[in-house]
């Protein structure tokens, strides 16, 4: 799936990216171009070849997609491979950790309708995935998992913001963020007012290594602990980490697309202060954004990558930084033949070879063998200290993790969400799994409802000309914006009854101002405000224009007031959608674009959207 040929360079690397990302977070394996932090997977076109060898898929975190790319090409060479009574061919392919963990702790069969992407092996970031499966599942589902590579967990800033804190001279902990967080004055406190709220972005723990380890390390920080964190003590750090989220912008399904929708935001001049100050990534993606691809795609032949006019460093918490250990391990799946658990066992040890371990820092990770040069990139140049991190904090037992992302479901910031529908005639339109697409939009609606706490606040409009409402023309309020409370089952069935109202033209530019206007007259400080937005066409009613309508909703975060910022995330619906107007309502919020192109896909990618929440 790829962006229109004529889309900007960054448009189509962020479609792709945004649409990877839905995927992924669906625990739906496709075949797709590159993608964000948790968003690269192998092109379906570049599959297996009929070589006679044994075929084996590797499903990974995305940030290694690219290397084990190199490394399985390697491995035809390998004295490994070399042992193997027939040849074996390797291809990854990308689906997020926590996705990954909860799909096999399911049982089922691996969602992808594509036997070829079932996986041999398992490569997450961590083993803290591998470790939740063997107790929610089979110790022996996951076999012997065992580390290859790893790269710390930091926090990313723009270098003239680091150096406000006092960057490199001083250590910074995460307690002078949560510090930040909790001060009115937020960058005013150290003499930058122009700067505004300090803002953190991070990502969803339950999908996201990186979003899992950051509340562990919030934990850690508040039980003034490096080691033997309990469950106890994260409880009691409850407090101290409900600050630490109130600053969070939103909560992304990928690194990937914050960094780019940042990486864009300066390279047209801006510093990205408006958006985000400080970003948990691992260290890894922090160096690829500094090379100039910050969404950790796929680099193509002939591709010049441009590096941001402000490059971020790495802050290494000085109370201490986890790891991404990126294990991996051949599964005890029942799909797994006798052959490919061979071939597989084989690739693994070739893993932890020294030719093996020599390509790794060409990649950003580090390599267990520490004799091992980590190369010039590993340098100030590109914004990271290989001495760093100083304090290594260890993972925690299983059920200490359990308490950490339990807590995180209840301290972190609330939303309020105004769902924008489309319910115009092409809405009828078959999708080709027996639903019209409104009953997809439909079905995709419900199915978000239970991500949302009680206290978050939900609300539905459709749009279509010929009705209209309180709030105007072209508009039908299905559910005001009020917490979700114990209406959500009430919110269901109104959600149905959109099968039966009347489908006209798509006045969508107009129904986007008056929802962003109602949104921004009733935002608060302290949660997030955004509003979903789902078309499967382009605007064929609107008064106003869509440079009329980006100047609009643009203008607040261009003026840097960015206390109650209404983020915008669309859904491109179907073939007939425009990515690129939606893409620029998007960008012009500091939201994301999701692509549901693949209109069978649109319930798994409303999934993706709720979890920036």
């Amino acid at each position: 799936m790829s962006a229109p040929r004529n889309a900007p360079r960054s448009i189509a690397r962020r479609t792709t990216a945004a649409f990877a990302g839905t995927v992924i977070a669906a625990l739906v394996l496709a075949a797709c171009t590159a993608g964000g932090d948790d968003g690269t997977t192998t092109d379906g076109s570049q599959g297996f070849p009929d070589d006679g060898c044994t075929h084996i898929t590797i499903a990974t975190s995305s940030e290694k997609v690219n290397m084990l790319d190199e490394l399985a090409t390697a491995f035809k060479d390998s004295p490994e491979h070399e042992g193997l009574d027939t040849c074996a061919t390797v291809r990854p392919t990308n689906v997020s950790s926590g996705n990954a963990a909860r799909y096999l702790t399911a049982g089922d069969d691996w969602p992808s309708d594509d036997r070829t992407l079932w996986p041999t092996l398992w490569s997450p970031a961590s083993t803290v995935w591998t470790d939740r499966v063997a107790a929610a599942a089979s110790p022996s589902l996951v076999g012997e998992p065992a580390s290859f590579t790893r790269t710390p967990i930091v926090f990313g800033m723009p270098e003239p913001m680091a150096k406000a804190l006092g960057w490199p001279e001083k250590p910074i902990s995460i307690s002078d963020l949560e510090g930040l967080c909790q001060d009115p004055a937020g960058w005013g406190s150290v003499g930058k007012d122009i700067w505004g709220a300090f803002k953190i972005s991070k990502t969803n723990p339950n999908t996201s290594t990186t979003g899992l380890s950051t509340i562990l390390m919030q934990s850690y920080e508040a039980s003034g602990k490096a080691e033997g964190l309990t469950s106890a003590d994260v409880d009691a750090a409850a407090d101290f980490s409900r600050v630490f989220e109130e600053c969070v912008i939103h909560y992304g399904d990928t690194t990937g697309n914050v960094l780019s929708t940042l990486y864009d935001e300066t390279q047209n001049g801006a510093n990205g202060s408006a958006y985000v100050s400080a970003v948990a990534l691992e260290e890894t993606s922090l160096l690829n954004y500094n090379k100039g691809n910050p969404d950790s795609h796929t680099v193509q032949p002939g591709e010049t990558l441009t590096p941001p006019k402000t490059k971020l460093v790495a802050v290494y918490p000085s109370g201490g930084s986890m790891w991404s250990d990126n294990p991996v391990t051949v599964l005890g799946a029942d799909w797994v033949t006798p052959e490919q658990r061979t071939a597989g066992e084989a690739f693994a040890e070739y893993l932890q070879s020294a030719p093996a371990q020599k390509i790794l820092p060409e990649y950003g990770f580090r390599p267990l063998d520490e004799s091992v040069p980590l190369g010039d990139q590993f340098s100030a140049k590109f914004g990271v200290d290989p001495a760093q991190p100083a304090v290594s904090l260890p993972k925690p037992e299983v059920d200490v993790i359990s308490t950490a992302i339990d807590q995180w479901t209840q301290v972190r910031k609330p939303s309020s969400v105004l769902e924008l529908i489309d319910i115009s005639g092409s809405m009828d339109d078959p999708i080709g799994d027996g639903r019209s697409r409104l009953d997809g939009a439909i079905e995709g609606a419900q199915t978000t409802l239970g991500h949302f706490r009680s206290t978050d606040e939900v609300g539905v409009w459709a749009f279509t000309t010929g009705i209209s409402s309180d709030e105007g023309e072209g508009i039908q309020v299905l559910r005001d914006v009020t917490a979700l409370g114990a209406d959500g089952e009430k919110l269901d069935s109104s959600l149905a009854d959109l099968r039966y109202a009347q489908r006209n033209g798509t006045p969508l530019y107009d129904a986007v101002l008056t929802a962003y206007e109602a949104m921004s007259a009733r935002a608060e400080p302290g949660r997030i405000n955004a509003i979903v937005v789902l078309s499967d066409g382009e605007d064929t009613d609107s008064t106003t224009s869509l440079d009329s309508l980006i100047a609009k909703i643009g203008k607040s975060s261009k003026e840097g007031s960015d206390d109650t910022p209404v983020r915008i995330f669309t859904i491109a619906y179907g073939e007939g959608a425009d990515p690129t107007a939606l893409q620029r309502i998007a960008d012009a919020t500091g939201g994301q674009m999701f692509d549901a192109s693949d209109a069978e896909r649109i319930d798994l990618v409303f999934a993706s959207v709720i979890n920036n929440f």
